[in-house]
C-alpha cells in the first residue's frame, strides 16, 4: 500500500494542547507496556559501537513512550550505561519528567529542537519512533540530510503493518488499553482526563483517527529508499527494511532506516 499523505489532529497547531498530550500521554502508555521496539536494540547498539557513542538523542520523542525499555535493553546488550536525551519541537516536559522519574539514566532539554537542524553539540546516535510518518517527503529528507551533512548517525522506526487488518486491530487495541490506563495507571487518573476518556471520549476519538492515519502514512522501505537516493553524502551509507518481532506482547513487523558513515 502506497503512502497516503493526510492530516493527523496532533500535527495542528490550533489543537488544543490537552486533548494532544491526552494522546502523547497513550503512545507512552502502549509503547513502554507492549515494548514494542526492544527488537531493533541490536541494531542501535551495533551504529553506537561504530560511533563509540553511550548516548542516545531522542528526538520527535512526544512523551517518551517506550524510551525506558530501548535504553535498558541496548544498556544490556552494549554491557554499559547507555545515556538517553528526551528532545522535540514542542517538548512536553511533564511526561519527560516523568520518564526521567522512572529512570535516571534518561534525561531531556526543555527547549524546542528542530528535528531539521539539530544543534551540533549534541552528539549521539540520533533515533525517531513512530514519528516520522509525521513529516512530508521534503521535510522527511531534511532530517535525514541534517544527520548525513553533520556526520551524526541516525535510525526512524516505524510499525510496519499495512492494511485493513492492522488498522482494525490497532482500534482494537487503543480503545482497550485507553480503559486500562484511565482506570489503573495512577499518573493519569485525573478528573478531566476520565471526563474526556471514558464519559466524553475526545481523546480516544483522535488517537483513532490519528493512528489510522499513521497507518497510511507510513513510509515503506521502498519510499525510504527513494528519499535516501537524494541525499548524497561521503561515506554515508543508508540501510533500510523489515525487522519482525516474533517475541513482543503484540508481534508484527519494524520499519527501519538506519544511516551511519561507512569508513573503512
Amino acid at each position: 500500500m502506497a503512502r497516503i499523505q493526510f492530516f493527523e489532529f496532533e500535527d495542528q497547531k490550533w489543537f488544543p494542547d490537552f486533548f494532544r498530550r491526552g494522546i502523547t500521554d497513550f503512545l507512552c502508555y502502549h509503547f513502554s507496556t507492549n515494548k514494542r521496539y526492544d527488537v531493533v536494540a541490536p541494531l542501535i547498539n551495533e551504529i553506537m559501537e561504530k560511533y563509540r557513542y553511550e548516548r542516545i538523542i531522542d528526538i520527535c520523542s512526544g512523551a517518551g513512550g517506550g524510551i525506558t525499555n530501548i535504553q535498558k535493553k541496548v544498556s544490556e546488550i552494549a554491557d554499559k550505561n547507555i545515556k538517553v536525551t528526551l528532545t522535540d519541537k514542542y517538548p512536553n516536559i511533564e511526561a519527560f519528567k516523568l520518564v526521567n522519574k522512572e529512570n535516571s539514566n534518561i534525561n531531556y532539554i526543555e527547549s524546542s529542537i528542530d528535528a531539521t537542524n539539530v544543534p551540533t553539540d549534541l552528539k549521539g546516535f540520533r533515533t525517531l519512533f513512530t514519528g516520522f510518518h509525521h513529516f512530508n517527503p521534503q521535510m522527511a529528507e531534511k532530517i535525514l540530510r541534517d544527520a548525513a551533512e553533520k556526520g551524526e548517525p541516525i535510525g526512524i522506526f516505524e510499525l510496519g503493518e499495512k492494511g485493513i487488518i492492522p488498522i482494525t486491530i490497532n482500534c482494537f487495541f487503543i480503545i482497550i488499553e485507553f480503559i486500562k490506563m484511565t482506570l489503573f495507571v495512577k499518573e493519569y487518573r485525573t478528573l478531566p482526563k476520565i471526563l474526556f476518556t471514558l464519559i466524553i471520549p475526545l481523546i480516544p476519538f483522535f488517537c483513532i483517527f490519528d493512528g489510522v492515519v499513521s497507518i497510511l502514512r507510513i513510509y515503506t522501505p521502498e519510499e525510504l529508499e527513494k528519499i535516501t537516493n537524494k541525499i548524497q553524502v561521503d561515506n554515508y551509507k543508508w540501510d533500510t527494511g523489515y525487522i519482525e518481532d516474533k517475541t513482543g506482547e503484540i508481534k508484527g513487523k519494524i520499519i527501519y532506516l538506519l544511516g551511519y558513515k561507512d569508513e573503512k
